[in-house]
Parts: C-alpha cells; structure tokens; sequence
C-alpha cells in the first residue's frame, strides 16, 4: 500500500469546560489532547492501516511524549518527530462561545513546532513515501515551507502523489511568503481539499463553478469541497458528487474536518470508488464530532463501516 507522509504542527489542546469569551479569568479546563491538524490527519490514516508518517518537532516534555506515544500506538511512522530540548511542545487553549464559534490562545511558531527542518531522518521518510499531504496550516514558518516544497519535489519526482488541504483564514494569505507557498504547494497538487470559500482562495474566479474550472485547468486532478453541516463534494472532469452530512449529536467538532481528510485519502490512494470514499470519509467526519477532543474522534474501518451500516 501507498505510504502518506505529512509535515506540520503537533501541539497539545486544552479546553474550556464552560462557554465564554476568552481566558480574562480563571475557568476550568480540560485536558491536555493530543493534537494539531497533520497530526490528527495522520492519526486517523494510520487508524485505517495505511502506511503513514508525519515530520515535526515536539519539546522533552509530557506534551511531547503524550503526541509521539498516542500516534505511536496508532501506527503512525514517527522517526521524522524530533525532539528538541530547548523548546516547549506547542499547545492550544481554546474555549467555545454561545454561538458556536471558538477563542483560541496558541503556541506554536515560538514552540519546538517553529523548528521544523532539514534533518536524516526526514529525507529517509520522504525517501519513503508515496504522498505527500499538505495542510496550509502547516505552513507557518520557512522551515516547513522549504520543507513542504522539497518534500512534494521529491515525491512527484519519482511518480507520487501530492493531496493538500488549505484548512487556513483568509487573513493568512496575506502573511509574508504565504500565498506565493500556496500556489507553489497547488501547482503539484493531485487531489485538493479545500472547506467552503477555500475553494477559490488561491484563484482569479468570483465563484465556485469559476474556480473549479480554473483549478481543474491547472492541474488538479480532483476536487473534494467540504462544507461541514452541508455535507461535501467530489469533482472532477467527469462531473460532480454530492454527499450529504450525517446528523449526530455534535460534542466537539475540533478535528472533523482533518478525520475526514484522512479517511478520504487512504480510500482515494487504494482506488476506491469517489462516491463510496465521500461517503465513508463523511462518516469519518461525523463520528469525529460525537467525541471530545481533537484527536479522539479518529475511528477504526470497523466503527466507520458500523456506523455506516446503522444509516444504512
């Protein structure tokens, strides 16, 4: 089976047990999760059996050792994680309002994350790997820039695949290098995965049929849209295919997007059917959200394809 590699963030997230507006006072917290959206993504591939692996830093801390033990155990390669002392793991803070919407207070460019880089081990995972998977979240310094592009360079260069997920705001783009990474990351982009108005973020359309025309004319071989309550999408030259959501009770949605992404391509690399792939990565996404914490919504094939004979 294709071996997936991803490059980015691993952080802890500690969460508001009340909802509110920011930290400006003392609040219970739960926690620490391990998270940050490679490592989820990846997470849930190896939870399918994939081949699978993930280049970043932690600090020699608990953080540190709670990230690499959980992935670890799940099957993740994870050699290219190296530690380094002088920094702490990154970390999240969040706290949900009443409108659903989230504050967050995060360390990651300043943490071990920020020293992501060129390494032996590294080059050996690349050297590895069959796909390369990028979330535009991860592209927060130079070093997982650089890193970023040398890894996609070297993976298409031998016949891989190149899947990339933007998972940014729009306000990101305008930070120094960030847009000009991006296209560069898309001009050898495979499949894309981008959430709602991701789709045209790095496109001269005005709307949504305008963009996937254009970003079918670049190259991109596949398009999956997701659109979270709305469900998600498929397209490629052929045509398109419209998944709906599933309704659950939605407990902590912090991660739904990435389970989904990672169910979609394990089952996109093994040659799956488009139409049965979005629906099984539709249900990875929903029951991601029934659970609390970041990364405990990743499933096993069996609790995705039990969840899926129960709707069935």
């Amino acid at each position: 089976m294709k071996k997936i590699v991803t490059i980015g963030e691993i952080v802890v997230e500690i969460m508001a047990t009340e909802l509110g507006n920011g930290f400006l006072e003392p609040i219970p917290l739960v926690g620490p999760f391990p998270s940050g959206a490679p490592a989820i993504f990846i997470d849930q591939v190896a939870r399918l059996d994939q081949p699978c692996g993930i280049v970043s830093c932690v600090g020699n801390d608990d953080f540190g050792k709670l990230n690499i033990d959980r992935l670890k155990a799940d099957g993740v390669d994870t050699s290219a994680i190296r530690v380094i002392p002088e920094y702490a793991t990154g970390s999240a803070f969040v706290r949900y309002r009443e409108d659903g919407n989230r504050d967050f207070v995060f360390n990651i460019k300043q943490s071990a994350n920020g020293q992501i880089g060129p390494a032996p081990e590294v080059d050996a995972l690349f050297d590895s790997a069959d796909c390369l998977h990028v979330m535009g979240s991860a592209l927060f310094c130079e070093g997982s820039v650089k890193l970023s592009l040398q890894a996609a360079e070297v993976i298409k260069a031998k016949g891989g695949l190149v899947t990339f997920d933007p998972n940014l705001r729009k306000e990101m783009l305008d930070l120094p290098g960030m847009r000009e990474a991006m296209q560069e990351i898309l001009s050898k982009t495979d499949l894309f995965l981008p959430s709602g108005p991701e789709l045209s973020l790095l496109t001269e359309a005005k709307d949504d049929v305008g963009a996937i025309a254009e970003l079918l004319s670049r190259g991109v071989t596949a398009i999956v849209l997701k659109q979270g309550s709305e469900g998600a999408s498929y397209i490629d030259a052929r045509g398109r295919i419209d998944q709906p959501a599933f309704a659950v009770e939605e407990i902590d949605p912090t991660g739904a997007g990435d389970s989904f992404g990672g169910a979609f391509v394990t089952c996109w690399l093994r040659g799956e059917d488009p139409a049965a792939s979005l629906r099984f990565a539709a249900a990875a996404g929903a029951l991601a959200v029934t659970r609390k914490g970041p990364m405990e919504g990743t499933s096993r094939r069996a609790e995705i394809e039990a969840f899926l004979t129960e709707r069935a």
